[in-house]
Order: C-alpha cells, then structure tokens, then sequence
C-alpha cells in the first residue's frame, strides 16, 4: 500500500499534503531504482548510448516531469517512454509514470503504453556498443518490471473505485434510513390526526346537539337541565379520555381497550340518547369478525353517524351490516340530504368531507373498498371488508 501514496486520493482530507509526500516519495522512488539499475547495468561501460553523467541527468529531468503526473497522466508517460531508449535512470521515472496511469486508465491503454516500455530495451541493448548481457536479460527485466508496475495500478485503481462504491452506498443507505424514518413519522402522524378525528367528530357533534337543543327551547325544567348537562359532560370526559388513549397521555387509569364490533350497540344507543333517530340492523353472525375487523367497522359506523348528524336533513340514520366469514363484511349507512337532493358532504373549512378521506384510508388499509354519494334524497355510505375464514390470515 505504500505505492499508494504515489497517487493520493484527492477526495481525502489534507489531500495537498499527501500530493507533495506523493510527489517526494514518487521523485525519491523513480531516482532510487535508476540510478541502482544503472549501476547494475551497462550504463557505467564503455559503448553506452549516453555516458552515465548524461544518462543521470537524463533521468532527474524525467523525475521532475512526475509532478504534472497527476493532472496529465497519459502525456507525461508518452513523453518519458523515449528516453527508456537511450538511459537506464529514466527507466525509473518510466515505471511510476506507468503506475500512475493505470490507476487511472482502462487496461488497452496501459498494455500498448507496456509495450512499447519493453521494445526500449531492445532499442536500448541495439544502440549499445558492447552490451554486457544479452538482449534477453533488458527484455525479461523491463517486462517483469512494466508488468508489476502496471498490475499494481490496476489493483489501486479497483480498490479505489471499490471503496468510492461502498462510500456511496453507504451514503445511500443513510438517506434511505432517513427517509424510512420521516414515513414512519408521517404515517404515525397520519394516524393519530384520523384517530383524533374519529374520536373528538362523534363527541363533539353529540355535544353540539345537545346544546343546540338547549338552544332552541325556549323552557327547559330543571331535570331536563340536569339530564342534557350531564350528558354534555359525560360526552366531553369520554372525548378526553379517548383522546389520551390515541396520543399516549398517561391517565390515572389503565388505557381502555379500543373499541369494536361488540361495542356497536353502545355506539347506537350513545347516537339515540342524543336525540337522534337510528335504525339499526345487524346481520352478522354471534362469534363476530376479528377484533382488528371489528374495530374498522366500528370506526366506519361512527363516522358515517358523524356524517349524517353533521350534513344530513334531520338526525336519523340507518346501519346495516351483513356478511359471515370466508366473505366480506358489508357495511351500509343511509341518512336524509340536507339542502338541495343529490348534494354531497360539504367540504368546506369546517372539516367536512374529511371523514369520508378517513373512512376510505382505513377501508384501504383494510385491503377492501368503499363507495359514497347521494342516490335521491339521501346519502348513501357503503363499505366492503374482506373476512378471511377461520384459520386463514387477513389480506
């Protein structure tokens, strides 16, 4: 890895630094191994090309060129390549000029580039005068020489583009895990706005007509008073414990269990005492779906009573549910328009129209569908949930 530092990252941190400890180390390596192959060689003998003075300095000039390596990876190892034909010295300079290329370039190059290196040698042993190793001996060392150099690059080259890759996905992953986390958050959020929504609608609207039948009378005796008080603030007490069951606000009783289809009559006679007309049918069987079936159902129902206290003509409704296991469940709420026939919920500032947003989230979460809209003069609200027979797990 030390050969590494000819060619420093330059993403890195203190990446001018390890740019001159690269170019000293690059300079000091490419003289070192010249002049040691010039010593050893045929460049002190008579019959030389160059005599070694010229030959030296022939090979500290190709080192000085390695400082623009970086920039100009492919002119710099052109411009040095001949001079391996004339000086031992500036075969060193030739080896980390070609190292440095293959850490940036494609193979085809670099073999070509190789080459060439090697033809040199022949070059080199044909202008010398009286070689003393046969033409075999430069050939095999420049070969073995070049091809290290070369390889080595490669192999700094993959590993670069391999840690660059495992960086990005690294990164990738980072961004994904954020993103992941702010859905969850999101969809907590969503949950508990239509959660608060279900629960405060149905309380606050049996509140309101309470008091808007106080409003309107123009007597009230004092136990009539004392009835729709009491109501009024039992309502409210439910909506803040429900409330705090959907937020997580401890109380200073244990949570409720959320409601289901067990509890529908509950819901239906909590409609009645507030003064409002519903007719209730109930076509499914004893044991009842699942819980988390039920509590859609329940949710739906109270909604759709919501709906028809809030935009209907009069304060009647009818419920009816059907359907048995290995089926679906059916769900339908009919109640009497208000204004001119065939008008939808209004969706105004006031919120409505925003239930029905609930109730098809929660119908699609449920893996079933949901239709709604005026047929005549009332409104109709129809719901179909998948119920999976005994035994077999819910789409």
């Amino acid at each position: 890895m030390f050969f590494a530092l000819l060619v420093p990252d330059p993403g890195s941190r203190r990446a001018l630094a390890r740019d001159r400890l690269a170019d000293t180390v690059a300079i000091v390596l490419a003289l070192t191994y010249g002049s040691v192959m010039m010593l050893l060689g045929d460049a002190t003998r008579p019959g030389a090309p160059l005599r070694w003075q010229a030959d030296l300095a022939s090979g500290v000039l190709c080192a000085a060129a390695l400082l623009a390596r970086r920039r100009h990876p492919l002119g710099v190892a052109v411009a040095l390549l001949p001079f391996g034909a004339v000086s031992v010295t500036a075969t060193g300079p030739i080896i980390v000029a070609l190292f440095t290329l293959a850490i940036r370039r494609r193979p085809p190059v670099l073999l070509l580039l190789g080459a060439v290196n090697v033809g040199t040698g022949g070059v080199y042993f044909l202008l010398h005068e009286d070689p003393s190793y046969g033409i075999w001996m430069d050939l095999l060392v420049r070969t073995v020489i070049t091809a290290a150099a070369v390889g080595w690059g490669l192999f700094v080259q993959a590993y670069r583009r391999l840690t660059t890759s495992l960086r990005e996905h690294a990164a990738r992953l980072e961004a994904e895990q954020a993103l992941l986390e702010e859905k969850a958050r999101l969809t907590e959020r969503a949950r508990i706005a239509r959660e608060t929504h279900d629960v405060l609608a149905h309380r606050m609207s049996l509140i309101s007509l309470h008091a808007g039948a106080l409003e309107v009378r123009a007597s009230v005796s004092p136990e009539e008073l004392s009835i729709a008080a009491g109501a009024i603030r039992s309502s409210a007490h439910d909506a803040l414990e429900e409330l705090r069951s959907v937020i997580g606000v401890p109380s200073a009783r244990p949570e409720p269990p959320q409601p289901g289809l067990a509890d529908m009559p509950d819901l239906i006679s909590s409609a009645r005492a507030a003064g409002m007309a519903v007719e209730y049918v109930n076509g499914v069987p004893a044991d009842g779906p699942p819980a988390q079936l039920g509590r859609t159902a329940y949710r739906i129902v109270q909604e759709g009573l919501t709906n028809a206290r809030k935009h209907g003509s009069g304060p009647a409704a009818s419920v009816l549910l059907a359907g048995e296991a290995g089926q679906a469940l059916h769900i339908t709420i009919i109640n009497p328009l208000s204004g001119a026939a065939g008008a939808d919920p209004p969706s105004d500032g006031s919120g409505g129209g925003r239930g029905l947003l609930g109730i098809s989230e929660r119908v699609a979460l449920a893996g079933g569908r949901v239709s709604h809209g005026p047929a005549q003069d009332s409104f109709h609200l129809e719901a179909e949930l998948p119920w999976p027979a005994v035994g077999l797990p819910a789409r």
